[in-house]
């Protein structure tokens, strides 16, 4: 608002009081009126009336600011206050949530872990004279060491050992441990492999989230997932270190037996009769699902790291089933922990527990 300066005493005719009769005059500012004031007009006022209405002006207009600002920026300034937890609602039950963006890795998923492990999970066929029995292994180092269960290959006269790139390999065994269900095989002329990294199943809690992948029933680089359910379960499994009875080798047996391998928890046999010649271990349990022909297959962590080496599956026995019957996965596997198998590897390597 622009002043109209003036010689003291002169007014405007719009800013003029109105004079009122008997010498009296009233002051539009202060709505009082006011007797004997000379030339009808009031005492000067403590301050002056226009720098009042200059004062109010501004104020006024900055609140419309503020209020413009807020109806079109007001999105934007509530956004990044709760993003920065501003306010104090930032941390209440109806307050805002600080975020961050979803990464487009794939790490420490199944679909991650799958990826990077399955190049180094094989499937093994034995022949023997009791028929052919299908199984897993990991492969260990980039010329071939691959381990496995040893009643995967047991017994047999000739192991075929096949990538998940489809090509075959001829295998030996280097060195097996019938006491704790442990072999090692090695591929003839092959280099330069996918290796697995072996973890420490020492950290391994009840809980943790976990990824199997074998050849169930032979069908190569099948991937279940599923949780650890319990540590250190005793499980018993047949102890077969001459192959001469044939029977219950192999995860898939082709040509004889219930097709499964028998083992013993909890005082109960399963998948058939586990003989005389036993052994007993500490196993990892899982409710991934296991089953024919993923023994000797990896149970690996969300790291991508083997905790375990799959061995033993619950089904029920073979009169509970029915004649003939081989029941499936019910949530209930078994797998030697890594450390077990580490610990081993070099009696393994040396041959000394044939």
């Amino acid at each position: 608002m622009t002043e109209n300066l003036r010689p003291s005493g002169a007014h405007s005719t719009d800013q003029d009081p109105a004079p009122y009769g008997h010498g009296t005059a009233y002051d539009s500012s202060y709505g009082t009126a006011y007797d004997g004031a000379v030339g009808g007009y009031p005492p000067p006022p403590p301050y002056a009336p226009t720098d009042r209405r200059r004062a109010k002006r501004p104020v006024a207009l900055l609140a419309a600011v503020a209020i413009a600002a807020g109806v079109i920026g007001g999105g934007t300034a509530t956004l990044v206050g709760q993003l920065n937890g501003e306010g104090s609602g930032a941390t209440g039950s109806g307050g805002a949530v600080n975020g961050t963006t979803i990464s487009q890795s794939s790490k420490g998923t199944v679909a991650g872990v799958a990826e990077a492990v399955s190049p180094a999970i094989v499937e093994i066929g034995a022949n023997s004279s009791a028929g052919k029995s299908t199984g897993s292994g990991v492969v260990i180092t980039e010329d071939g060491e691959i381990v496995t269960n040893n009643h995967v290959i047991s017994g047999a006269r000739q192991i075929q050992v096949t990538l998940s790139t489809g090509r075959t390999y001829t295998a030996d065994v280097v060195g097996t441990d019938p006491d704790k269900d442990l072999a090692l095989i090695k591929l003839q002329g092959a280099s330069g492999l996918k290796t697995a990294t072996l973890g420490d199943s020492s950290q391994v809690k009840v809980g943790d989230q976990v990824v199997a992948i074998g050849s169930p029933e032979g069908l190569t680089g099948t991937v279940t997932s599923g949780i650890v359910s319990a540590l250190d379960r005793d499980v018993t499994v047949a102890r077969d270190d001459s192959g001469s009875s044939g029977r219950g080798q192999g995860q898939d047996r082709q040509g004889g037996g219930n097709g499964q391998w028998p083992f013993e928890f909890g005082g109960r046999q399963f998948n058939g009769d586990t003989g005389e010649e036993t052994t007993t271990y500490k196993a990892l349990q899982t409710d991934a699902s296991l089953n024919p022909g993923n023994s000797g297959g990896a149970l690996i962590n969300m790291n991508g790291e083997i905790i375990g080496i799959n061995s033993a599956m619950y089904a029920p026995s073979s009169s509970a089933a029915g004649s003939g019957s081989a029941a499936g996965s019910v949530g209930l596997g078994f797998a030697i922990p890594v450390n077990t198998l580490k610990a081993d590897l070099d009696t393994l390597r040396a041959g000394d527990g044939s």
